[in-house]
C-alpha cells in the first residue's frame, strides 16, 4: 500500500522530467508518450536562455536565504521567551500571536504592499524580505520543541553563572538543531516557491524570482510544454538538494517537535 502511494506521488514528477526531454509535437500526440522517443537535453539550455533565469535563481536564493535566516533567528528568540521566561501575560501574548494564524495571508497583501511602498522598498530585496522574516508557525514549532528540553541543563548553566542569553546561545540552540533544521527547510521551500508576494512586491524583470519568471515564461511559450517542464525541473532541483542535505535533522525534528 505504501509503495502504491509513493508511486502515485512520484509519478507526476517523473512524467514532468520525461516531458522536459521530448519534442514539442511529441507531447501532443495521442496516445501520449510516457518516454521521449529521442531525448533532447538541449531543451534545458534553450529554455533557460530564453529568459534571464540565472538572475531569477539568484533573486530566489537571496530572498529565500535571508528569509530563512531571519525566521530561524526571530522564531528561536521568541519561542525561547514563551517557553522559558516568566513575565506577566506571557500565555495571553502567546495566544494573541497564535491568533495571527487565523488571518488569511491574502488579506495582508495590500497592507504589506502599502508599508513597503511608503518606505520606498518596492522592487527591492528589502521589500521582498522585510515582511517575511517573522513566522508565527515557526515560533509555535520551536516553542513546542523547547518545552521538551530538560530544565536541569539550564539550571546547571545558571549555577555556573550563565545568563539567559548565554543559556539560549550555548545550551538551548545546540540541542535544538533538529527543530531549527526543520524550520529552515520549511521556510526555504515556502519562500522558494513563493509566487504571489514577489509578483506584487517587484516590477522589473531584474527583480523577478523563479516562480514569477516561470509564469512569464509560460506566457511566451504557452504551447511548448517541453521548455516549460525543463524550466520547472530546474526550479525544483534546489529544493531536492536542500531536503537531502538536511534530511537527517529534518526527520528527527519532525519526530521530536511537539512531544512534551
Amino acid at each position: 500500500m505504501v509503495t502504491v502511494l509513493a508511486v502515485t506521488m512520484i509519478a507526476p514528477f517523473l512524467y514532468m522530467v520525461s516531458t522536459s526531454f521530448m519534442d514539442e509535437f511529441e507531447v501532443l500526440r495521442y496516445p501520449p508518450a510516457l518516454l521521449p522517443g529521442r531525448p533532447l537535453p538541449g531543451n534545458y539550455g534553450a529554455a533557460l536562455t530564453a529568459l534571464p533565469f540565472g538572475r531569477f535563481f539568484l533573486n530566489s536564493a537571496i530572498f529565500a536565504g535571508f528569509v530563512v535566516a531571519g525566521q530561524v533567528l526571530t522564531s528561536a528568540m521568541a519561542a525561547y521567551a514563551f517557553a522559558r521566561l516568566r513575565f506577566p501575560g506571557r500565555d495571553r501574548v502567546f495566544l494573541a500571536v497564535l491568533s495571527v494564524l487565523m488571518v488569511p495571508v491574502i488579506v495582508l497583501l495590500i497592507p504589506r504592499f502599502l508599508i513597503i511602498n511608503a518606505l520606498g522598498w518596492v522592487d527591492s530585496y528589502a521589500g521582498l524580505i522585510s515582511t517575511e522574516v517573522v513566522s508565527v508557525w515557526g515560533i509555535f514549532l520551536l516553542r513546542q520543541f523547547f518545552l521538551t528540553l530538560p530544565r536541569d541543563l539550564e539550571d546547571a548553566a545558571r549555577l555556573d553563572g550563565a545568563g539567559e542569553w548565554t543559556i539560549f546561545r550555548r545550551v538551548v540552540l545546540p540541542l535544538s538543531k533538529p527543530a531549527l533544521a526543520t524550520l529552515a527547510v520549511f521556510a526555504f521551500v515556502d519562500q522558494w516557491k513563493s509566487f504571489l508576494w514577489p509578483l506584487i512586491a517587484t516590477r522589473s524583470v531584474e527583480m523577478q524570482v523563479v516562480e514569477v519568471g516561470i509564469a512569464s515564461f509560460h506566457g511566451i511559450y504557452y504551447t511548448n510544454w517541453p521548455y516549460q517542464m525543463a524550466a520547472a525541473v530546474t526550479a525544483m532541483v534546489p529544493l531536492v538538494v536542500v531536503f537531502f542535505v538536511a534530511q537527517r535533522y529534518f526527520i528527527q525534528g519532525i519526530q521530536l517537535t511537539g512531544l512534551k
